[in-house]
């Protein structure tokens, strides 16, 4: 018997429960992993409130990091005592052991750490989707990111500096200004304090921004269009404030023969060869120095509860992990 956090029915982090579980051997294609320690994403809150259904009860969570302890039939790639992480699927991460299947599993260089790894997979691969194949972040583009001291902003903020970009950064307080700014955000803005559309408007002369990584939702789509330049590109990758309303799309005409697109991690790494791909873009831009990860929350597993709310309160910064 192993412990894990299971769900048995939607709501708010009280509906989590670190509970006792069977796991059995692994199956073909599939290894038994030990986990060292577990990502915190956003995205489990949407599995948790039931805003993303899935099947109950479950065991949440998406990412992780640990030590392979066996290995299943066909499976070649991979030995026990291999250092490997894992990010998109499929649910179970919230637990002391599971199994996994073996080609959703990248190995760890020898610079990475289970607790690095289990910190930036989810967040840094959604960073490399967003910057090099939803639209492909050039030097001079001015571009906007909404979050911008959270998780994925704070990657998004050092990646695009690193590529040429000039980053305009949304936050919430001056003490997440400051962390936007670390990271490379050259013009941070404090939305309770100002109107984040005028000053993108000020900041770029009217020119607007080529693209807008937004990951809150209802509270920033719709002025996020308007800091658009023609023909820009709004990824709206979450929704951390609520899903946006309905929207007439004759608008992107009106406002710029606008793009709009609103992808996930999950299908840019589908394939295999994008995963790794994937990864290792992530792990070299790491390594290099160009982007570092700043584990700023660490809990234990079992009060992955506590972290939960902190996350909704937006009182964590950069990224956290959970010990198992």
């Amino acid at each position: 018997m192993i412990h894990a956090i299971r769900i048995h029915e939607t709501g708010g982090p009280e509906v989590m429960k670190w509970e006792p579980i069977e796991i059995g051997k692994p199956k073909a294609g599939e290894v038994l992993l030990r986990q060292i320690a577990v990502g915190l994403n956003f995205i489990d809150v949407y599995h948790r409130t039931g805003l993303y259904p899935t099947p109950l009860p479950t065991t949440l969570g998406l990412e992780g990091a640990g030590i392979i302890m066996e290995v299943g039939p066909d499976v070649t790639d991979f030995r026990v005592g291999d250092h490997v992480a894992y990010a998109g699927g499929p649910l179970g991460a919230y637990a002391e052991m599971r199994p996994m299947p073996a080609d959703r599993l990248v190995k760890l260089p020898p610079q990475i750490s289970a607790q690095q790894a289990a910190a930036m997979m989810l967040q840094g691969m959604t960073a490399q989707y967003l910057l090099r194949r939803t639209y492909r972040v050039q030097k001079g583009d001015t571009i906007l990111v909404h979050a911008a001291a959270g998780g994925v902003g704070s990657i998004l903020c050092q990646w695009a500096r690193h590529l040429g970009a000039t980053v305009i950064g949304t936050v919430s307080s001056e003490q997440k200004a400051e962390i936007a700014k670390s990271n490379g955000c050259t013009y941070p803005i404090i939305y309770t304090r100002e109107d984040f559309q005028s000053r993108v408007m000020e900041i770029t002369q009217g020119e607007k921004v080529s693209v807008v990584y937004d990951s809150v939702g209802k509270d920033t789509f719709a002025k996020s269009l308007d800091c658009l330049r023609p023909l820009g590109m709004m990824a709206l990758f979450g929704q951390s404030s609520g899903p946006v309303p309905l929207f007439d799309l004759s608008q992107l005409a009106a406002k710029g023969s606008l793009f709009i697109t609103r992808p996930t991690l999950m299908t840019y790494v589908a394939k295999r060869e994008d995963l790794l791909k994937s990864a290792n873009e992530l792990f070299d831009v790491v390594n290099s120095g160009a982007v570092k990860i700043s584990v700023n929350q660490t809990y234990a597993l079992r009060d992955a509860a506590n972290a939960h709310r902190d996350l909704e309160a937006r009182k964590t910064t950069g990224t956290s992990v959970m010990m198992v």
